[in-house]
């Protein structure tokens, strides 16, 4: 008889964290995380709740939840009011963003905890590269069960968990911390379809195969379809000849004068920095003049120039690029400007104080106590009690780092100075407490003049250099920062890649656009040409509108694919920039304002930073105003691209560009709130329907 297999001890239940695929718990301000094994985990390793791929990392509670995954999967707070609300958006300046596999970026939302990534999952998977879509960071066990030592190697996590503790020390010893210029996230990512993120990964890179093998397919159709016609694989080739037989140099001699134009910012700023020009009285007068001069002359010279669409389109979207640039460059330096003023005014401040020669021992009479006190107008007893506690008064605006006019300024600070002012006796003790608060003010200062330059380097005014200039005009971000993340080499197979993706993708848009949309264009023009009636025109619209939304609808992911993850990788490779997040899975959007954020990111970024927040800030507006600003000068900046495109304002595609926020509103209703799928649907439908009927509006019209 074979002997049969011995019996199996029944699986337990274990808490041990050695072998589990999902850890949770928190980190301790001593470095130490305490975790143990998630129960909620499934038997595939994979969290039930999670569908979210991206990681953030939020340390406004007294005690950080984190996660420690092997697969990169968070609980992420999915109620709609969170994602979608511009109200609710707060951006956390220690957020960490790992990659952009999201429907909206972590750092514009609240966040449960952080994702981590340890060295020993590849256990679970034996010969399996995993992706790198979390913070890399170690654990190391210690000698009590389920308490970990966290390391990370990157300098920027490191950062990130550093200024956490210390946001937890601060909150517990009372002191509350000054909001920044609307600091941003910048950090080491891939875009979604690049090669290095491993995207042959997902379950859906086949569908990704597949649609570049139809491309492949349209073009070899279409080049029969020529040979059969017209006796040539290229056929009649009018969009090709329409692009390169019609002031080709003039267009590229008027890109680099709009680039040359575009120094006259820096020497504005420099002259703001030399003292000539006061930012905050009349310097962002004459920036916003001379940005207003700027965009008068590159939409004119497009406007009046008669060129074709292609070039029209170009020198128009590019002028407005580099418009953003200029006004985020001006701004945050006009901003470090008036905080590096006040700096100096503090620091002379401190020497007016160090001058005087203080009384060796307090006033014993109380009527002399009183004079110091009246005389200077504070509590030097209350004052002293703060400053030794380190609870000084801060507003919590940025108007006191920028403010010069401490006269009229509510603060300990403003007192000092009116008590050193007053030139009346104090004592030791006194010019120790004065001396303690204005140097805090001046460490606080310093810090924001870092900026993203923690050691120093690239500090304002030591940043105000031509070729720091010259390199953000290259960067493939419209937000200035002081620094950015950056890669230590250029992989030059990787921009031949990118660069022959590019000249291909440029190749099947001029395909699509010559075989499927000229034809039904140029029919339009003749109808028009031959005086044909309007109502006969309306009747050939709906056709007209049938003929063109598969064609637009392929060139304008085409056109996106070809700008976020062709172009801007390139400049990202050439310029060391190592932040790739240029975009996020907007085509998993359920709601026009998700969508918004997500296929654009440097444009929302700006938007929010220099449009919403700063409407805020500035004209103390709410934030559903600053909102509906926001989504104005959206709406009115691509009108008027169509208007100088097609020579005419017409206004539909401004229109359209308002209605999303009324449809923003319908989401969150109770039709359509939760439900996901409909909410996508509704989303691809305009996405499929609205170029076509917006094209077909201006053609036919």
């Amino acid at each position: 008889m074979a002997d049969s297999a011995p019996p199996r001890r029944p699986t337990l239940d274990s808490k041990d964290t050695l072998e589990a695929p999902h850890l949770l718990g928190s980190i301790d301000r001593d470095g130490l995380a305490a975790l143990h094994a998630d129960m909620s985990a499934g038997s595939n390793g994979h969290v039930r709740p999670a569908r979210s791929e991206t990681e953030t990392r939020d340390f406004s509670n007294s005690r950080t939840q984190a996660i420690a995954s092997g697969n990169g999967s968070a609980v992420e707070d999915e109620s709609d009011e969170t994602i979608e609300d511009y109200d609710e958006l707060q951006l956390d300046p220690d957020t960490l963003i790992a990659n952009s596999r999201k429907s909206m970026s972590g750092a514009y939302r609240p966040s449960l905890g952080v994702n981590m990534e340890t060295n020993g999952q590849d256990r679970f998977e034996p010969g399996r590269h995993k992706k790198r879509n979390s913070i890399q960071i170690r654990l190391e066990k210690t000698d009590r069960k389920g308490r970990y030592v966290l390391t990370a190697d990157d300098p920027e996590i490191r950062e990130v968990l550093r200024r956490g503790i210390e946001r937890e020390e601060q909150e517990i010893s009372g002191k509350q911390p000054r909001t920044r210029f609307r600091d941003m996230v910048f950090t080491r990512q891939f875009t979604t379809f690049d090669r290095q993120n491993n995207s042959s990964e997902s379950q859906f890179f086949g569908f990704f195969t597949l649609f570049w093998m139809s491309m492949a397919f349209i073009i070899l159709q279409s080049a029969m379809k020529n040979l059969r016609e017209y006796g040539s694989i290229l056929g009649t080739n009018e969009i090709a000849k329409m692009m390169f037989s019609h002031d080709v140099l003039i267009l590229g001699i008027t890109d680099g004068v709009m680039t040359a134009g575009m120094f006259v910012t820096y020497l504005l700023q420099v002259l703001v920095q030399k003292g000539y020009i006061n930012w905050s009285k009349g310097g962002w007068v004459v920036q916003n003049v001379w940005q207003s001069v700027y965009l008068a002359s590159v939409v004119g010279w497009a406007y009046f120039r008669e060129w074709p669409w292609t070039h029209t389109i170009f020198a128009v979207l590019h002028g407005l690029v580099f418009l953003m640039k200029q006004h985020s460059y001006a701004f945050y330096n006009g901003y470090l400007s008036s905080v590096y003023r006040r700096k100096t005014l503090l620091e002379a401040k401190l020497e007016q104080l160090q001058a005087i020669d203080p009384m060796q021992s307090p006033p014993t009479s109380p009527r002399a106590s009183q004079q110091i006190d009246l005389a200077s107008g504070i509590d030097l007893a209350e004052l002293s009690k703060r400053a030794t506690n380190g609870t000084y008064k801060r507003r919590p605006s940025m108007g006191p780092r920028t403010s010069t006019n401490l006269a009229a300024e509510k603060s300990d600070v403003a007192s000092v100075a009116a008590a050193i002012q007053s030139g009346n006796a104090i004592d030791t003790d006194q010019m120790e407490t004065f001396e303690r608060i204005i140097r805090a003010e001046i460490d606080d200062l310093t810090k924001e003049l870092q900026g993203k330059s923690p050691a120093g380097r690239n500090a304002y005014p030591k940043s105000l250099r031509l070729a720091n200039f010259a390199e953000f005009i290259c960067l493939p971000t419209l937000v200035y920062e002081l620094e950015y993340p950056r890669q230590d080499r250029i992989n030059w197979w990787y921009v031949a890649e990118k660069l022959t993706a590019t000249f291909g993708v440029l190749c099947i848009m001029q395909v699509i656009s010559q075989a499927y949309i000229y034809p039904p264009v140029a029919k339009t023009v003749a109808m028009k040409e031959a005086g044909i009636p309007i109502d006969e025109r309306w009747r050939e619209f709906p056709f007209i509108v049938s003929d063109m939304l598969f064609p637009l609808l392929i060139e304008q992911l085409l056109t996106w694919y070809l700008i976020w993850e062709c172009i801007l990788n390139v400049l990202a490779e050439l310029t060391f920039f190592a932040d790739r997040g240029f975009y996020g899975d907007w085509w998993n959007s359920v709601t026009w304002d998700q969508y918004a954020r997500d296929w654009n990111r440097p444009v929302h970024t700006f938007l929010l930073r220099h449009v919403y927040h700063s409407s805020i800030s500035t004209f103390h507006i709410s934030r559903n105003a600053a909102t509906f600003i926001t989504f104005l000068l959206s709406a009115l900046v691509h009108e008027m691209c169509m208007a100088i495109m097609f020579k005419k304002v017409r206004g539909y595609l401004f229109s359209m560009q308002l209605m999303q926020m009324p449809l923003v509103m319908f989401s969150r209703s109770k039709l359509l709130k939760g439900r996901v799928v409909l909410g996508n649907v509704v989303f691809w439908l305009g996405l499929f329907i609205g170029p076509s009927l917006l094209t077909s509006l201006y053609l036919v019209i």
